[in-house]
């Protein structure tokens, strides 16, 4: 056994091979990756991730978990400090989408097919994006209070519809469909003067 993989404590590792697998996914791809090629990008033997992630299934959903919890802390750290409930609002749409695309191929797996529908999400990662979503819906509630986001709706279906136009923009640079980085700014901007316009025409 090498030093390297006896420097290795059981918490230590399933760090290791979670970031190891986040920059395996982000340069190659989530199809590219594999319970081997993690164990060969560690240097640990290639059954020891699997006295941490039942399969390869497992790993991407502990990925995918990680990515909701990344969300959360965004979320969270905005509130913290000293924002008006609109720019903070703001400040989310723009940390949201930065997030999206530079981490678009866990984003893929946290909103994706890969394990929605191809896969088998476990009860860990659907207990994450459930907290995260009722976090988020939380939050509407207050920016309705603050007048932010329209009223004229429950917070579940503003924040829902409010999801929708964040993720429909991210999907469209992460697909391809628009290339241009330059105009993403502006295009979250005039996204934020609908969404606001929504809210003083339902005042």
């Amino acid at each position: 056994m090498s030093i390297l993989k006896k420097h290795y404590h059981h918490g230590d590792l399933t760090k290791s091979l979670l970031e190891s697998a986040s920059l395996i996914i982000k340069e190659q791809g989530a199809e590219s990756l594999s319970m081997r090629k993690l164990a060969d990008t560690v240097g640990v033997s290639r059954t020891a991730p699997y006295h941490h992630f039942k399969d390869k299934n497992a790993l991407l959903c502990a990925l995918a978990e990680q990515g909701f919890c990344e969300q959360e802390k965004i979320l969270y750290s905005l509130i913290k400090q000293d924002y008006t409930a609109e720019e903070c609002f703001k400040k989310y749409v723009h940390a949201y989408l930065e997030y999206a695309l530079h981490h678009n191929e866990t984003y893929d797996l946290m909103y994706g097919r890969t394990i929605w529908k191809a896969g088998s999400p476990s009860p860990s990662l659907k207990a994450a994006s459930k907290r995260t979503f009722k976090i988020w819906i939380d939050w509407v509630e207050e920016l309705q209070q603050h007048k932010v986001l329209p009223s004229n709706n429950t917070p579940l279906r503003i924040g829902q519809t409010t999801w929708a136009s964040l993720h429909g923009l991210a999907r469209l640079f992460i697909d391809g469909i628009y290339l241009d980085q330059a105009d993403l700014s502006e295009m979250i901007e005039q996204m934020i003067k609908n969404l606001r316009q929504e809210s003083s025409t339902s005042a």
